[in-house]
């Protein structure tokens, strides 16, 4: 889709991008090669990635924020369009004639495109609406004669923390109550006495600037006020398709907490100041306690990790000796085939595999045969120039995600050979710099959906001869 027609936004402007496009151009030093400049880049209003080369800085010292003011001038005009539009960032490909005419391409958003990863290449397509991946839609397994730890211990817990904290104001029942309404949850008596001590509410602590550093220690984390309690369901860990349908939920018979993007029994109720969230689990795995504490790491996209085996002990300062769970002998459910991980498909194969990621390989390309009528398998990544056959992916009919280069989509997309089953896909470009082939299989998969393609705006303009 290619929109020529004037806009009244300043970001479909000729004027808004030139000193940007003058930069990329050399400041007409290509006035004289015989040959167009051709680039592609990204603007956005947190971040930008230019194809530019930055000149070293002088041996004696280290690179400094002046020595970028000429482009940060440049894209900060463009900023400023992006945020008079509502827009969060914008690829970008442009032609640069040796006399300066320039034609530049813009590709706009589409709710069914994720954001791309710095590069003007589009992110995962979401051919389904609504679709996400399906360990985000794993809720968590009972696990019969769960029970408290015996060092569970609501009283003890109460006690200790008002001795730690004398003058803290406590929720009261009514508060609690409309806390467990609003949760949807029934909230376990340690957390209760937790609150009744202390509500962690900032306008209790009026100009008292240290407390809290004093809830810290006494609580052993960072406090979340009871109004600010939330249940990390996996709705709360956003991640895009590409990194989540790499992802497995898998929970060994031997583990303490199950496997899971998130729980409606994980209560979070504070962060180790680092990010990492954590959480009471009422929800835990086979070899888990009801009430335990968990910590959801914020670089991690699925699991958590056993702290304590209860409240009480992460106040007492009694942390668990308890493992994860080993999991065993078990195959892997996601399987890595590339130079460095498994040999082949075929090491990769069992009846339980999810995923299947082919990376670099420098062996003969690798046929998908073995693969083929396995009832799991969800996930293909495959990097370009490593299928023999791209054709043998119409026979795994059970995928919902498939990631490949442009030469091995447009096998499928020639020989109408598309898997219908999938709910996202994403196209790898590793090396390619112009986005425009990219975009174009992209809007051909999305029309199969029926999906809203992604929009191109032509600007025409010059940006020399420069003045000397």
């Amino acid at each position: 889709m290619i929109d020529q027609r004037s806009r009244p936004s300043s970001l479909h402007d000729f004027a808004t991008w030139e000193p940007v496009l003058r930069l990329l151009w050399g400041g007409g030093e290509a006035e004289e090669a015989a040959s167009s400049v051709r680039v592609a880049g990204r603007i956005g209003r947190q971040s930008w990635s230019l194809p530019r080369q930055h000149r070293l800085p002088r041996p004696d010292r280290a690179a400094r924020a002046e020595d970028m003011q000429d482009e940060m001038r440049a894209v900060e005009r463009v900023r400023r369009a992006l945020a008079d539009a509502g827009v969060d960032d914008v690829p970008f490909t442009a032609e640069i004639s040796p006399t300066g005419k320039a034609g530049l391409r813009l590709f706009g958003s589409s709710p069914a495109v994720e954001p791309g990863l710095g590069d003007p290449h589009p992110g995962s397509l979401i051919l389904v609406e609504g679709a996400v991946p399906r360990p985000w839609l794993c809720l968590p397994d009972p696990v019969p004669g769960a029970a408290p730890a015996p060092s569970a211990d609501p009283a003890l817990l109460g006690r200790t923390l008002h001795e730690r904290l004398p003058d803290a104001i406590g929720a009261t029942e009514a508060e609690i109550a409309a806390a467990e309404i609003r949760l949807g949850v029934a909230l376990p008596e340690e957390l209760k006495a937790l609150y009744r001590v202390t509500r962690s509410r900032w306008e209790d602590r009026a100009d008292d600037h240290t407390a809290a550093e004093r809830d810290y220690r006494a609580v052993g984390c960072e406090l979340f006020a009871l109004d600010d309690l939330y249940v990390a369901e996996a709705s709360s860990r956003h991640c895009l398709w590409k990194f989540a349908a790499m992802e497995a939920v898998v929970t060994p018979p031997d583990a303490a907490v199950q496997g899971l993007v998130g729980s409606p029994g994980w209560i979070v109720f504070g962060d180790n100041g680092g990010g990492d969230r954590l959480a009471v689990d009422l929800t835990p795995g086979p070899r888990g306690h009801t009430g335990q504490i968990i910590i959801l790491s914020h670089e991690e996209n699925i699991g958590a990790c056993l702290v304590a085996d209860s409240l009480t002990d992460l106040v007492m300062r009694r942390s668990s000796e308890r493992g994860g769970g080993a999991g065993g002998d078990r195959p892997p459910v996601v399987a890595h085939v590339n130079i460095r991980s498994l040999p082949s498909i075929e090491a990769a194969v069992h009846a339980g595999l999810e995923v299947l990621s082919i990376g670099v390989w420098e062996d003969e390309p690798l046929s998908l045969a073995p693969v083929t009528g396995l009832p799991r398998l969800r996930t293909l990544a495959a990097y370009p120039g490593t299928l023999a056959d791209p054709l043998e992916i119409a026979r795994l009919t059970t995928l919902e995600f498939l990631e490949l280069g442009p030469e091995e989509w447009r096998v499928l997309l020639d020989a109408g050979a598309v898997p219908r089953s999938l709910s996202a896909a994403a196209i790898t470009a590793h090396g390619i710099q112009d986005p425009l082939p990219i975009v174009a299989i992209a809007n051909e998969l999305l029309a199969l959906w029926d999906r809203p393609r992604i929009t191109q705006t032509v600007l025409e303009g010059n940006v020399g001869p420069v003045q000397r």
